[in-house]
């Protein structure tokens, strides 16, 4: 599985770090951080480029043109 989160490092909480345990719950996980500003590459042909993601925004992309918008707070994942 492969999960990328953008976020600010000023908007880092406990419920983040918490988040991410309940996902990843009883697994190795690998982190890597960077600044967003020297990475130069379009978000949408980097999701396409992996099959998992292609088919969840494409399926997200057809559920905006039917109407169907699904919300999703971090605070939910848990």
């Amino acid at each position: 599985m492969y999960t990328l989160y953008k976020i600010n490092a000023d908007e880092l909480n406990d419920n983040f770090l918490a988040s991410i345990k309940a996902q990843f719950q009883h697994k190795d996980i690998e982190i890597a951080i960077c600044e967003t500003a020297q990475i130069e590459q379009d978000e949408t042909e980097y999701l396409l480029r992996h099959p998992a993601n292609k088919a969840r925004l494409l399926a997200a992309i057809d559920n905006v043109a039917k109407g169907v918008v699904v919300a999703v707070a971090l605070d939910d994942l848990s």
